[in-house]
């Protein structure tokens, strides 16, 4: 069955109005200001991508907001692809949804934490923040390979955010690669998004959870950077090789 039509699954999602779409300058701006405190921070501190320059053909697949109600089917589209990805978890879906963080990993993914209630970080107050992501790294399974990630709800941060987060050894995660999934329901808009082209090696590329559209994207997606040669890792794989340089 499709996944095109609100009768393959919950209709929830497809009734479930879109994420606004921000201007180009409000875009550009975003975009220049996170590359620039990239090249700025330490990795430890802020990633959010690989330089191009690195081993290989390498991008990592980030998906947001689970888990939920779709996560079995997103785990079983990247099993049937053989893509690892990295998922940033929201605390309070965790609770209830018992041990499904252990299902990730169990299939071979990396996770990272997206706060406990999706509140903005930059609004909250300093003890607030550590509550947030240490309640919600508490249901990470543990120990874990790589560092403690967090990706900030809505890619919102600030100098304090960041330098909070780090201090509590975290490492914040965000983007290269924007599928804006969260802004359509054409999944060959989607497509077309991370056509080889637009993304790049080193790239971490955004994507959202309980979003059936993503998920019809993504065989193709997957299909024609890999035609071209892209290998699929996760945060913390891309992260090492940032760090360390051609092997």
């Amino acid at each position: 069955m499709s996944l095109s039509t609100p009768t393959a699954l919950d209709r929830a999602p497809w009734e479930a109005p879109l994420a606004p779409v921000a201007s180009r300058f409000a875009r550009l701006r975003a975009r220049a200001r996170c590359e620039a405190l990239a090249r700025l921070l330490p990795r430890s501190v802020l990633f959010a991508g690989a330089p191009r320059t690195g081993r290989g053909k390498r991008v990592a697949l980030t998906f947001d907001d689970g888990p939920d109600a779709m996560t079995p089917l997103c785990l079983d589209a990247l099993d049937t692809l053989g893509v690892r990805a990295t998922f940033f978890l929201i605390g309070a879906n965790l609770a209830a949804t018992g041990d499904m963080a252990a299902k990730y990993v169990s299939r071979g993914h990396e996770v990272g934490g997206h706060g406990w209630s999706h509140q903005s970080f930059p609004s909250l107050s300093p003890y607030e923040l550590l509550d947030e992501v240490e309640r919600t790294e508490a249901l990470l399974p543990s120990p874990r390979l790589g560092p403690k990630l967090v990706r900030p709800p809505r890619g919102e941060f600030s100098a304090g955010t960041l330098l909070r987060l780090a201090a509590a050894e975290y490492v914040t995660v965000l983007w290269s690669v924007d599928s804006d999934d969260c802004r359509t329901r054409d999944p060959r808009v989607i497509e077309q998004r991370l056509a080889p082209g637009r993304v790049h090696p080193g790239d971490v590329v955004l994507l959202h959870e309980m979003q059936p559209w993503t998920l019809e994207a993504l065989r193709g997606a997957v299909g024609a950077l890999r035609a071209k040669g892209f290998d699929f890792v996760t945060v913390s794989e891309l992260m090492k090789e940032d760090i360390h340089g051609q092997a």
